[in-house]
């Protein structure tokens, strides 16, 4: 039986150079720039990175059935464009660690639509491990029941957005390179924010050197790197599975705002615990139940 410890250890390193965005984000945000204005430097950062690698290493995976196209507008369109500014607009309207855990709802519509689309098993320890990692989510984020607002549902919007990827993405993968998936991902990505966040005044922007290597940073180790990772995980374990996994972002997120100061405790401490279980237990060499309680 194929191991998927490799496949995880993309998905990991992956989600947790995801965690790390706030370190990106913040001083842009401090900047002027807005949310979506962000989205676009995050996009155009990784086209522009991506168009060069492939430049470089094939120019032929540039070609794609013109009838393929869907794909890559439902992975850069509704969940790379969507879930961006869904996320940002949550983080303006409730706490960060809030909208952290409101993010984490994808494994919940990944498992639900995987079932459907690829006819993955619903196991137990899918299930067991999900529980875990939600739990641990709450607890290291600190949510409060206080928090509750029109917020929340932004935050449960990018949640499904965010579950988009690895269900477009395990379609493109089956017909199309990692590089090929990720360029004409973020091609429409860029293309379709365009209109809606004033260009020029985002390029004038880059003349500050602080913020280009910040757009660069952005780019690079919070967008093309970990997409590359996690996609290749993806391309060799099931969307369900990936998706828990990816909970340890806002894990390493928590890390983060210890290191820059913000407040900690004993909920964290646990929160994180019961993450790197739930990963743990899912990847465990175990043999998982084949009972399919999907139905």
């Amino acid at each position: 039986m194929r191991s998927d410890l490799g496949p995880a250890f993309y998905v990991v390193m992956g989600a947790s150079l995801w965690g790390i965005i706030g370190l990106f984000t913040r001083p842009l945000y401090e900047s002027g720039l807005s949310a979506l204005q962000i989205v676009l430097v995050r996009c155009a950062v990784t086209l522009i990175a991506v168009t060069i690698v492939v430049l470089f290493i094939d120019r032929k995976l540039f070609k794609i059935d013109p009838r393929d196209i869907w794909m890559f507008i439902g992975m850069g369109l509704f969940s790379i464009v969507f879930f961006n500014y869904m996320y940002f607009t949550t983080q303006q309207m409730v706490s960060l660690s809030t909208a952290s855990v409101l993010l984490y709802m994808a494994p919940c519509f990944v498992m639900i639509m995987s079932m459907v689309l690829f006819k993955e098993k619903l196991t137990k320890n899918k299930v067991l491990a999900l529980i875990l990692a939600f739990i641990g989510c709450i607890f290291t984020s600190g949510l409060g029941f206080g928090d509750v607002n029109i917020g929340i549902l932004y935050g449960i919007l990018a949640g499904f957005g965010y579950s988009l990827y690895s269900i477009f993405g395990k379609f493109a993968l089956r017909k199309y390179s990692l590089l090929t998936t990720l360029f004409y991902t973020f091609l429409v990505a860029t293309i379709s924010l365009i209109p809606f966040t004033d260009v020029p005044y985002v390029i004038s922007s880059m003349g500050d050197m602080d913020i280009l290597l910040l757009a660069i940073g952005l780019g690079m180790l919070c967008t093309v790197l970990p997409y590359y990772l996690y996609t290749a995980g993806l391309n060799g374990m099931d969307a369900g599975k990936a998706s828990i996994i990816a909970f340890v972002e806002p894990m390493v997120a928590t890390i983060v705002s210890i290191i820059v100061g913000d407040e900690f405790g004993w909920t964290n401490i646990l929160g994180i615990i019961l993450i790197l279980g739930s990963v743990i237990f899912l990847n465990s060499k175990s043999k998982e139940s084949a009972q399919d309680i999907s139905g």
